[in-house]
């Protein structure tokens, strides 16, 4: 085995755990346990306007 085609296995490897990776990441986020929390985590930048006008009058 020669080093050519220990860097050509090396280089399909990566690309097939990066696919892989990347899949698992695509099926994480859109969950259907996940919606919650993203739906809380979305709305955090709206959740200080209630006391910022509260503590300004």
């Amino acid at each position: 085995m020669d080093i050519d085609s220990l860097f050509l296995n090396a280089r399909s490897l990566f690309t097939v755990l990066s696919f892989l990776t990347f899949i698992g990441i695509v099926l994480w986020a859109y969950s259907a346990r996940r919606a919650a929390d993203f739906e809380a985590a979305a709305n955090l930048p709206f959740a200080d306007e209630k006391d910022t006008q509260v503590s300004e009058k």
